[in-house]
């Protein structure tokens, strides 16, 4: 069984060694492991991806929680397997309504085999397509959109959700949590050619490079701002010589940017693809 194993919190010495130990006691196999230590913020981080024989999965998840309890971590244990025929999603989203709508359409039609189970903003302009869809809605931004990151922590836990999709969610999340839900399942679509052009305004970046070809980026999220090597799928669509900008950005919003997330998604929850090492990498059967 393969599982991912989680830690975030505060800076200190002998974090890791509790958790390695029980595990690999247990005859686990860790085939990734990775560590990270912010000085400024005092923060430590871990992540560790092992594949685990015959220990039962519910006493293996608690007892490697216990351990956090006690080393002051924020421990998350999961497993692409435990709900591997219908993954739960979390959809992210601010104002662009396309991204999440295709999203639920293609879930709807059978296209993603996975459970929509909550739709999480940070204003309400997508409102009205989760309740269009039956998604429980919760707007966590303030008046000026800025979001309360510890309650969407909060909800992805309270939802048991298995892959975050940051459907043209337009907030950088922070370092912790891209580390609490590390390992391949935070997809994010970028509206422009990774690595070419990342970055909050990547339409009029190509506009002024003369591109004709345009396009956009489903990738995986690491705590690096659109590092560009963790692409699951890109898209794209080429224009005239002399195409306004406006138009350039309709097209690509309305139909290029959804396409290219749905079947980014459809790679993710069908287990085609996984994230190792920050690499996108064939699954093998």
């Amino acid at each position: 069984m393969e599982i991912i194993i989680t830690a975030v919190g505060p800076d200190n010495v002998g974090l890791a060694d509790p958790i390695i130990h029980y595990v690999t006691g247990q005859g686990a196999n860790i085939e990734e492991i990775q560590m990270y230590n912010h000085d400024e913020e005092a923060l430590f981080a871990m992540l560790c991806r092992i594949e685990l024989p015959s220990e039962p999965w519910a006493t293996f998840r608690s007892a490697v929680a216990e351990i956090g309890k006690r080393k002051n971590l924020s421990v998350r244990v999961w497993s692409p397997e435990e709900r591997a025929a219908r993954p739960r999603l979390a959809f992210c989203v601010t104002y662009r309504p396309e991204p999440a709508l295709a999203l639920l359409r293609a879930i709807r039609d059978q296209q993603i085999r996975a459970e929509p189970a909550v739709m999480i903003g940070n204003r309400n302009a997508c409102r009205g397509i989760a309740e269009q869809f039956g998604v429980d809605w919760y707007n966590i931004g303030d008046r000026d959109g800025r979001a309360d990151d510890e309650r969407m922590v909060e909800l992805l836990d309270e939802y048991e959700i298995d892959y975050v999709v940051l459907a043209r969610y337009m907030r950088v999340l922070p370092a912790a949590v891209c580390w609490k839900f590390a390992g391949g399942r935070i997809i994010n679509l970028h509206h422009g050619l990774l690595p070419s052009f990342p970055g909050l305004r990547p339409y009029h970046d190509a506009y002024a490079g003369r591109m004709l070809t345009y396009g956009c980026t489903c990738h995986f999220i690491v705590p690096e701002l659109d590092a560009g090597n963790q692409i699951i799928h890109q898209s794209t669509f080429t224009v005239p010589p002399g195409s306004k900008l406006d138009e350039i950005i309709r097209i690509g919003q309305e139909d290029n940017e959804p396409r290219c997330l749905v079947e980014g998604v459809r790679r993710v929850v069908s287990r085609e693809i996984r994230l190792h090492f920050h690499r996108v990498v064939k699954r093998t059967p």
